[in-house]
Protein backbone atom coordinates (compact mmCIF):
# COMPACT_ATOMS: atom_id res chain seq x y z
CA UNK A 1 0.00 0.00 0.00
CA UNK A 2 1.06 3.46 -0.85
CA UNK A 3 0.47 4.88 2.94
CA UNK A 4 0.01 9.21 2.33
CA UNK A 5 -0.11 10.10 5.94
CA UNK A 6 -0.76 8.08 9.20
CA UNK A 7 -1.37 8.89 13.24
CA UNK A 8 -3.22 7.75 15.62
CA UNK A 9 -6.64 9.29 14.70
CA UNK A 10 -6.34 8.93 10.54
CA UNK A 11 -4.80 7.27 8.15
CA UNK A 12 -4.41 7.82 4.16
CA UNK A 13 -3.68 5.89 1.23
CA UNK A 14 -3.46 5.58 -2.36
CA UNK A 15 -6.37 3.27 -3.56
CA UNK A 16 -5.70 1.19 -6.76
CA UNK A 17 -7.53 1.36 -9.90
CA UNK A 18 -10.00 -2.17 -8.92
CA UNK A 19 -10.25 -2.70 -5.61
CA UNK A 20 -13.48 -2.14 -3.64
CA UNK A 21 -13.08 0.62 -1.00
CA UNK A 22 -15.20 -1.77 1.36
CA UNK A 23 -16.38 -5.31 0.56
CA UNK A 24 -17.87 -8.10 2.70
CA UNK A 25 -15.76 -10.26 4.28
CA UNK A 26 -13.54 -12.36 2.19
CA UNK A 27 -13.37 -10.09 -0.63
CA UNK A 28 -10.70 -8.02 -1.47
CA UNK A 29 -11.17 -4.37 -0.16
CA UNK A 30 -8.63 -1.36 0.84
CA UNK A 31 -10.27 -1.29 3.98
CA UNK A 32 -9.22 -4.73 4.65
CA UNK A 33 -5.75 -4.35 3.08
CA UNK A 34 -5.55 -0.84 5.74
CA UNK A 35 -6.80 -3.00 8.77
CA UNK A 36 -4.00 -5.70 8.63
CA UNK A 37 -1.42 -2.91 7.89
CA UNK A 38 -2.89 -1.81 11.02
CA UNK A 39 -2.85 -5.07 12.98
CA UNK A 40 0.52 -5.85 11.62
CA UNK A 41 2.43 -2.63 12.27
CA UNK A 42 0.31 -2.31 16.01
CA UNK A 43 0.52 -5.85 17.20
CA UNK A 44 -3.17 -5.26 17.84
CA UNK A 45 -4.53 -8.43 18.90
CA UNK A 46 -8.06 -8.12 18.59
CA UNK A 47 -10.31 -6.45 15.72
CA UNK A 48 -9.16 -2.98 14.28
CA UNK A 49 -11.48 -0.53 14.13
CA UNK A 50 -11.36 1.81 11.15
CA UNK A 51 -14.86 4.36 10.14
CA UNK A 52 -14.94 4.97 6.42
CA UNK A 53 -16.04 8.58 5.68
CA UNK A 54 -16.25 8.38 1.83
CA UNK A 55 -15.54 5.84 -0.80
CA UNK A 56 -14.22 5.83 -4.04
CA UNK A 57 -15.58 3.83 -7.10
CA UNK A 58 -14.24 0.40 -7.86
CA UNK A 59 -12.26 1.47 -11.44
CA UNK A 60 -11.18 4.93 -9.50
CA UNK A 61 -8.07 5.45 -8.10
CA UNK A 62 -6.41 7.76 -5.89
CA UNK A 63 -6.50 8.93 -2.23
CA UNK A 64 -8.73 7.48 0.42
CA UNK A 65 -9.16 8.54 3.87
CA UNK A 66 -9.89 6.40 6.87
CA UNK A 67 -10.83 7.22 10.75
CA UNK A 68 -8.84 5.13 13.80
CA UNK A 69 -11.10 5.62 16.55
CA UNK A 70 -14.65 6.49 17.01
CA UNK A 71 -14.30 10.46 17.68
CA UNK A 72 -12.31 10.93 14.82
CA UNK A 73 -14.93 9.03 12.36
CA UNK A 74 -17.71 11.17 13.95
CA UNK A 75 -15.96 14.32 12.83
CA UNK A 76 -14.19 13.20 9.52
CA UNK A 77 -17.98 12.42 8.45
CA UNK A 78 -19.56 15.34 9.48
CA UNK A 79 -16.50 17.13 7.08
CA UNK A 80 -17.92 14.99 4.28
CA UNK A 81 -21.65 15.21 4.76
CA UNK A 82 -20.86 19.22 4.85
CA UNK A 83 -19.38 20.01 1.98
CA UNK A 84 -16.22 20.65 4.03
CA UNK A 85 -13.47 18.67 2.40
CA UNK A 86 -12.15 19.87 -0.96
CA UNK A 87 -11.36 16.93 -3.58
CA UNK A 88 -9.70 17.12 -6.10
CA UNK A 89 -9.71 14.52 -9.41
CA UNK A 90 -7.87 14.22 -12.55
CA UNK A 91 -9.03 12.58 -15.03
CA UNK A 92 -8.27 12.02 -18.92
CA UNK A 93 -11.07 12.51 -21.05
CA UNK A 94 -12.00 12.00 -24.76
CA UNK A 95 -11.27 14.95 -26.93
CA UNK A 96 -10.54 18.42 -25.73
CA UNK A 97 -13.49 21.01 -24.06
CA UNK A 98 -13.91 24.25 -25.21
CA UNK A 99 -11.89 26.41 -23.18
CA UNK A 100 -9.69 26.13 -20.78
CA UNK A 101 -12.26 26.25 -17.34
CA UNK A 102 -15.90 25.99 -16.54
CA UNK A 103 -18.61 24.83 -14.45
CA UNK A 104 -20.84 22.16 -15.58
CA UNK A 105 -24.25 22.29 -14.04
CA UNK A 106 -26.50 19.12 -14.79
CA UNK A 107 -29.66 17.51 -13.05
CA UNK A 108 -29.27 13.18 -12.34
CA UNK A 109 -30.44 10.55 -10.96
CA UNK A 110 -29.52 7.19 -9.70
CA UNK A 111 -31.19 4.08 -11.41
CA UNK A 112 -33.08 2.26 -8.88
CA UNK A 113 -31.26 -1.49 -7.80
CA UNK A 114 -28.10 -0.31 -10.47
CA UNK A 115 -24.72 1.07 -9.76
CA UNK A 116 -25.17 3.55 -12.72
CA UNK A 117 -26.44 6.98 -12.84
CA UNK A 118 -27.92 8.95 -15.92
CA UNK A 119 -29.58 12.64 -16.62
CA UNK A 120 -32.83 13.62 -15.31
CA UNK A 121 -35.63 16.54 -15.91
CA UNK A 122 -35.25 19.36 -12.51
CA UNK A 123 -38.73 18.26 -11.59
CA UNK A 124 -38.31 14.38 -12.16
CA UNK A 125 -38.49 11.78 -9.24
CA UNK A 126 -34.99 11.16 -7.69
CA UNK A 127 -33.42 13.90 -10.11
CA UNK A 128 -30.57 16.09 -7.59
CA UNK A 129 -28.40 18.38 -8.72
CA UNK A 130 -24.81 18.34 -9.58
CA UNK A 131 -22.45 20.82 -10.03
CA UNK A 132 -18.42 20.45 -10.56
CA UNK A 133 -15.94 22.81 -11.82
CA UNK A 134 -13.50 21.81 -14.42
CA UNK A 135 -10.01 23.06 -16.26
CA UNK A 136 -7.68 21.67 -18.81
CA UNK A 137 -4.29 20.85 -17.41
CA UNK A 138 -2.38 19.62 -20.71
CA UNK A 139 -2.96 17.68 -23.87
CA UNK A 140 -2.64 14.06 -23.10
CA UNK A 141 -2.53 10.54 -25.36
CA UNK A 142 -6.04 10.04 -27.46
CA UNK A 143 -7.43 13.32 -25.14
CA UNK A 144 -6.95 16.09 -22.74
CA UNK A 145 -6.31 16.02 -18.94
CA UNK A 146 -8.42 17.56 -16.54
CA UNK A 147 -8.76 18.45 -13.09
CA UNK A 148 -12.23 18.19 -11.43
CA UNK A 149 -13.47 19.90 -8.09
CA UNK A 150 -16.76 19.00 -7.28
CA UNK A 151 -19.19 21.30 -5.73
CA UNK A 152 -22.29 18.33 -4.80
CA UNK A 153 -21.48 14.91 -4.32
CA UNK A 154 -23.34 12.80 -6.31
CA UNK A 155 -22.77 9.27 -7.21
CA UNK A 156 -21.01 8.68 -11.01
CA UNK A 157 -20.97 12.64 -10.66
CA UNK A 158 -18.16 13.60 -12.43
CA UNK A 159 -18.23 10.42 -14.68
CA UNK A 160 -21.73 11.50 -15.52
CA UNK A 161 -21.53 15.48 -16.51
CA UNK A 162 -17.91 14.14 -18.63
CA UNK A 163 -19.93 12.25 -20.47
CA UNK A 164 -23.11 14.75 -20.52
CA UNK A 165 -20.87 17.66 -22.13
CA UNK A 166 -19.63 15.21 -24.94
CA UNK A 167 -16.16 14.34 -22.97
CA UNK A 168 -16.41 10.61 -21.50
CA UNK A 169 -13.59 9.62 -18.45
CA UNK A 170 -10.92 7.33 -21.14
CA UNK A 171 -12.03 3.88 -21.03
CA UNK A 172 -15.40 4.47 -18.83
CA UNK A 173 -17.92 2.15 -21.48
CA UNK A 174 -20.00 2.39 -18.61
CA UNK A 175 -20.68 6.03 -19.69
CA UNK A 176 -19.88 6.24 -23.53
CA UNK A 177 -15.89 6.31 -23.75
CA UNK A 178 -14.85 4.45 -26.36
CA UNK A 179 -10.97 4.81 -25.70
CA UNK A 180 -9.50 1.89 -23.73
CA UNK A 181 -7.46 2.39 -20.99
CA UNK A 182 -5.67 -0.16 -18.39
CA UNK A 183 -4.76 -3.54 -18.87
CA UNK A 184 -7.00 -5.97 -20.62
CA UNK A 185 -10.14 -7.24 -18.15
CA UNK A 186 -12.29 -10.29 -18.65
CA UNK A 187 -15.29 -8.97 -16.62
CA UNK A 188 -16.74 -5.52 -16.74
CA UNK A 189 -16.19 -5.57 -12.67
CA UNK A 190 -12.29 -5.37 -13.54
CA UNK A 191 -12.31 -2.83 -15.81
CA UNK A 192 -10.12 0.44 -14.84
CA UNK A 193 -10.82 4.07 -15.90
CA UNK A 194 -8.67 7.32 -16.43
CA UNK A 195 -10.16 8.86 -13.10
CA UNK A 196 -7.79 9.75 -10.36
CA UNK A 197 -8.77 11.01 -6.46
CA UNK A 198 -5.80 13.71 -6.87
CA UNK A 199 -5.82 15.20 -3.39
CA UNK A 200 -7.71 15.75 -0.59
CA UNK A 201 -8.48 19.25 2.04
CA UNK A 202 -9.71 18.68 4.88
CA UNK A 203 -9.50 19.22 9.13
CA UNK A 204 -7.50 17.34 11.06
CA UNK A 205 -10.07 15.56 13.68
CA UNK A 206 -8.03 16.36 16.46
CA UNK A 207 -6.21 19.53 15.90
CA UNK A 208 -8.91 21.10 13.43
CA UNK A 209 -5.82 22.05 11.55
CA UNK A 210 -6.13 22.08 7.75
CA UNK A 211 -4.32 19.18 5.93
CA UNK A 212 -3.89 18.78 2.16
CA UNK A 213 -2.75 15.06 1.05
CA UNK A 214 -2.20 14.46 -2.64
CA UNK A 215 -1.78 10.69 -4.19
CA UNK A 216 0.87 10.55 -6.99
CA UNK A 217 -0.71 8.89 -10.73
CA UNK A 218 -0.33 5.32 -10.88
CA UNK A 219 1.60 3.47 -13.62
CA UNK A 220 -0.98 3.08 -15.88
CA UNK A 221 -1.15 6.63 -16.55
CA UNK A 222 2.65 6.50 -17.78
CA UNK A 223 1.06 6.15 -21.67
CA UNK A 224 -1.57 8.92 -20.96
CA UNK A 225 1.09 11.70 -19.39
Amino acid sequence: MDILFEDNHCIAVAKPAGLLTQAPPNVPSLEAMVKLHIKTKHAKPGNVYLGVPHRLDRPVSGIVLFARNSKSAARLAEQFREREVTKVYWGAVEGTPDGAQGRWTDWMRKVQDEAHAVRAEANEPGAKLAELEWRVLQPCTAGTLVEFVPITGRMHQIRLQASLHGHPIIGDVAYSATTPFGPDAELPRDRIIALHARALTFLHPLSYEPMTLTAPLPAAWDALV
